[in-house]
């Protein structure tokens, strides 16, 4: 029996046992021989039936998480999680969902999709599926739920605030989620060209290229490339769209692994479209890996001039490994390197401290040098040429989206209002402002400002030494003035405000697109890139040592 449980956890990982042997030594086969014998005598003596199948998934996890979180294992039951990062597909209704007090409810629709056509809308609460109630059930189970095969259909009960329950039949279709949610025209002359990429599926260069192929017939004669919120993809889709501005043969990224196999050098392969337009790269702190490779590769052969936000800093690659019973992992074998010879790999999973993952120290840091010679520096993500920070939001705004208030608000602003503004035009007037501050004066929640915290724990520290008899006085003054207010804090903060609340009325009415066009008017590093590219002389600047 014993044999039997270790040579099926050699299967379920892929491994030979006599080349572990060989090449890893007595360590590995010690450590799998104490993992069989616990798993054996767990089935034997356990005072219940233990469930083996989960108890698997869960060491197995367990011991992933000690690597990186890019290593991961993919259970049969998770395949459509896997085909999703990959492909962009799964089979569904097409809708972006979360958890709200007991229930899911549905964030998002897509447009065109199962879910927008069965008539569903942001804010419906999922009460159940095909007679399954989904109270108290984890988002991951809902999820489960919805998706199928295509053509496959459910019954679907919802409650609609303030419109009381309904029932619908929803059939699933093969849902494909945009790599490009928009492109367009973004400046008056019709000469800027904008492409957002949002994911690197098997389809991303294929999709920009279709984009970029719309755009020039357009007369664009510059470009933006939005890579702002792109967690990466697969390797080759970044390299065959950098190769659509950059000669054929061009080294974009080498990887090196402990593996002499993994040790590649990966050059474009096709003929390029254009190799003189003029590029802007947007990134920000979610740019990562794949995106990276782009806006990396672009600022090191000095193509294009990046703007926006230092980027995540994942210089680590992935390869999808088969095993057996439908199950496949997700594992991290190299590291790669930009044209420069520089890695962006930020933090250091190898070396924890306590189980904490620290950033490459700066001692660490090296200097290299692009194409015509500007410095960049590795260990710490793609560095902007100019950069161009995030707006931080309050405390308060951040609890008026965490406690779904905007949202709720805009979903009973789309109930009231059939048809607002185009997208690109929408602002929040002062009126339905009125109305929000109504509308959250009546919300019943508290919050604290960060001000307060921090005077609360510098009480509790006098307290302990002694001195609180003494500062009472002054505490309690100062407690005052920055005690939260919520009528005070929503006309401080009314600009950040008026624009996440704008956003989120205009997805009620125009989806993804409209979210990404109504952002352009308070885009500041859109109008940056817009700038610069008009400005030959500053754009040409930049790009020199």
């Amino acid at each position: 029996m014993r044999n039997i449980y270790l040579i099926v956890f050699f299967i379920l990982l892929g491994v030979n046992p006599k080349i572990n042997a060989q090449t890893n030594g007595f360590e590995v086969i010690k450590n799998l021989e104490l993992f069989d014998l616990i798993y054996m005598n767990l089935d034997k003596y356990y005072v219940d039936n233990p469930k083996t199948g989960e108890i698997s998934k869960a060491a197995i996890d367990a011991m992933l998480q000690e690597l990186d979180p890019y290593t991961v294992y993919y259970h049969e039951s998770n395949i459509e999680d896997y085909r999703l990062m990959t492909t962009g597909q799964y089979g569904g209704i097409g809708a972006m969902i979360r958890k709200t007090d007991d229930y899911v409810i549905i964030a998002e629709p897509y447009e065109d999709m199962p879910a927008a056509k069965a008539g569903l809308k942001a804010g419906d609460i999922i009460l159940s599926i095909d007679g399954r109630s989904m109270k108290g059930l984890d988002t991951e189970v809902v999820s489960d739920a919805l998706k199928g095969a295509k053509g496959s259909t459910f019954t679907l009960e919802y409650e609609r605030p303030n419109l009381g329950v309904s029932t619908v039949e929803v059939e699933r279709d093969e849902i494909k989620v945009p790599d490009v949610p928009y492109y367009g025209m973004v400046d008056e002359a019709g000469k800027v060209g904008y492409i957002k990429l949002s994911s690197f599926t098997q389809t991303a260069s294929r999709s920009v290229k279709e984009a970029y192929g719309k755009l020039s017939d357009q007369g664009m004669e510059k470009i933006i490339l939005d890579l702002r919120g792109n967690g990466g993809g697969l390797l080759i889709e970044s390299i065959d769209i950098v190769n659509f501005f950059v000669e054929q043969n061009e080294e974009i990224v080498k990887t090196k692994g402990r593996i002499i196999d993994e040790n590649r050098t990966y050059k474009t392969r096709n003929r390029p479209i254009d190799l003189e337009i003029p590029i802007v790269v947007l990134v920000d702190g979610m740019s990562a890996s794949a995106s990276e490779i782009v806006s990396g590769s672009l600022q090191d052969l000095d193509r294009g001039v990046i703007i926006g936000s230092t980027t995540f800093g994942k210089g680590l690659v992935q390869r999808t490994i088969d095993l057996k019973y439908g199950a496949k992992m997700k594992l991290t074998i190299a590291k790669y390197y930009t044209p420069s010879g520089r890695c962006v790999q930020k933090l250091d999973y190898y070396h924890k401290n306590e189980g904490k993952v620290d950033e490459v120290p700066d001692s660490l840091i090296k200097i290299f040098h692009t194409k015509n010679g500007r410095e960049v520096i590795d260990g710490r993500g793609i560095e902007p040429d100019i950069i161009i920070e995030p707006e931080q939001f309050a405390r308060f705004t951040a609890v008026l989206m965490g406690e779904n208030i905007i949202f709720d608000f805009a979903t009973e602003f789309a109930q009231k209002n059939p048809e607002i503004a185009p997208a690109k035009d929408f602002k929040v007037s002062s009126q339905v402002y009125k109305d929000f501050k109504e509308y959250v004066l009546n919300q019943d929640f508290e919050y604290k400002t960060a001000t307060q915290e921090h005077l609360e724990s510098v009480l509790e520290t006098a307290e302990k030494e002694g001195y609180d008899a003494k500062i009472n006085g002054e505490y309690e003054a100062l407690l005052k003035v920055l005690s939260a207010s919520k009528e005070e804090d929503l006309d401080l903060f009314e600009a950040q405000i008026k624009t996440l609340l704008s956003n989120e009325i205009v997805s009620r009415y125009y989806y993804q697109e409209g979210r990404v066009v109504n952002g352009f008017q308070e885009d500041l590093p859109l109008k940056k890139a817009i700038e610069v590219l008009n400005n030959e002389k500053v754009y040409k600047s930049i790009l020199k040592p």
